[in-house]
């Protein structure tokens, strides 16, 4: 599944390397991310995983902003900027990060650290990865992609009862990303679910 190796060479920082995992909603890229560092575990790399939907902004940030639902996910729904200075930027380079972890029970955030192995990997998951602001920092990445009628089936019942929501929001800012970014063409490996 992964050749270290090929990564170490790739790698901006002699010691770390850093994977992405893109993919849209529900395509399984968390799956695959312990997938891959369970690899790691048994060849006796170290790996942290950072999951992007752990760095979102609080609920008034991102909805009822005046823009259009899938504008407000796909701009606003992470600090793009704020990301790319305090995660992105420092991934081969820091020992820890300082973040703001989002908690939905209480809709606030809370910074907290992440430590990073000193010779190793760091993987970091999550939708919209290769965007312009981070896609320079990430040594490797994967695609994962699966059809929409898959992605949907994997919500749950409450959730996929509010159709109107994800075809104003979600799947629009879906398909900006494809069209705008074209994350397949970018990937360095695409995996198909």
């Amino acid at each position: 599944m992964l050749d270290f190796n090929q990564l170490k060479g790739s790698s901006k920082e002699k010691g770390r390397s850093v994977i992405g995992i893109d993919g849209l909603s529900r395509s399984g890229k968390t799956t695959f991310a312990e997938k891959v560092k369970a690899q790691l575990d048994e060849e006796e790399i170290a790996s942290t995983i950072i999951h992007l939907d752990h760095h979102i902004v609080e609920r008034h940030k991102r909805y009822q902003t005046g823009l259009n639902p899938w504008m407000e996910y796909y701009h606003l729904q992470w600090e793009v900027k704020q990301l790319r200075d305090e995660l992105f930027r420092k991934l081969t380079t820091a020992s820890s990060l300082t973040l703001p972890f989002y908690y939905s029970s209480k809709d606030e955030c809370r910074d907290e650290i992440i430590n990073l192995p000193t010779d190793g990997v760091v993987i970091v998951e999550g939708v919209f990865l290769q965007r312009n602001a981070w896609r320079q920092y990430l040594d490797y990445v994967f695609y994962i992609e699966c059809p929409r009628k898959t992605r949907f089936s994997r919500e749950s019942e409450h959730t996929k009862a509010d159709l109107g929501k994800f075809q104003q929001r979600y799947w629009k800012a879906e398909e900006y990303y494809m069209d705008t970014i074209q994350p397949l063409s970018k990937a360095d490996q695409v995996l198909f679910t």
